[in-house]
């Protein structure tokens, strides 16, 4: 007789789905604040599909990184979370401190992209880990955490229109850099959780 599935603490899956909504909301960031930039910086519209481009460009890239090293098996996938959200935001507050020319833009949209690899799916990781059973119902509400987050950036800066870009790009790293301290510090390893081809419960 298999043993019981252990419980799951309510606040666990409330947790990876806020945490999951502060990093990806860095995806259109960029995009948010759009044309602040092409008044600010002289960009021209054509320049956002070249942002968004530097940011899925990125994400594939990182992608493969942290999947060829085994970076979330090697590792505690909680501290490749947490390490990937600090320098997610980090790389979306660079802007503030780069050359206003797209080059900066497309360069930190890339950082973004790449951390997001240690974000979306390394999330998903950390969930399996809790949820041997459901994991379906708790891996769609993360997808639906992933869709808030990405709008994120859209809804606030409709409603904070007068904020300057600046501080819009400062709150959502903000976020980010929230969510990887919320995954740390409230969402233990799970007792499914797969490191090195074997599970916590088969160790």
């Amino acid at each position: 007789m298999p043993p019981p599935h252990p419980p799951v603490p309510r606040r666990i899956l409330p947790t990876i789905a806020a945490a999951q909504l502060g990093g990806t909301s860095l995806w259109f960031a960029a995009n948010a604040i759009d044309a602040d930039l092409q008044r600010d910086w002289a960009l021209t519209s054509s320049t956002a599909g070249a942002v968004t481009s530097a940011v899925h460009a990125g994400f594939i890239v990182g992608t493969l990184f942290y999947s060829l090293l085994m970076i979330a098996d090697r590792f505690s996938p909680r501290k490749v979370y947490l390490v990937s959200s600090l320098l997610a935001a980090l790389a979306n507050a660079a802007v503030l401190l780069l050359p206003e020319v797209l080059l900066s833009m497309t360069a930190t949209r890339f950082g973004i992209g790449f951390f997001l690899a240690g974000i979306y799916p390394v999330g998903m990781k950390i969930a399996s880990g809790w949820y041997q059973k459901g994991l379906g119902g708790a891996l769609g509400f993360l997808v639906g955490a992933l869709v808030l987050g990405t709008a994120l950036p859209h809804a606030l800066r409709a409603l904070g229109t007068a904020w300057p870009w600046e501080e819009v790009i400062l709150v959502l790293s903000t976020l980010a850099v929230g969510g990887g301290l919320l995954m740390w510090f409230l969402v233990p390893d799970g007792p499914y959780l797969v490191k090195g081809g074997a599970s916590a419960r088969e160790r």
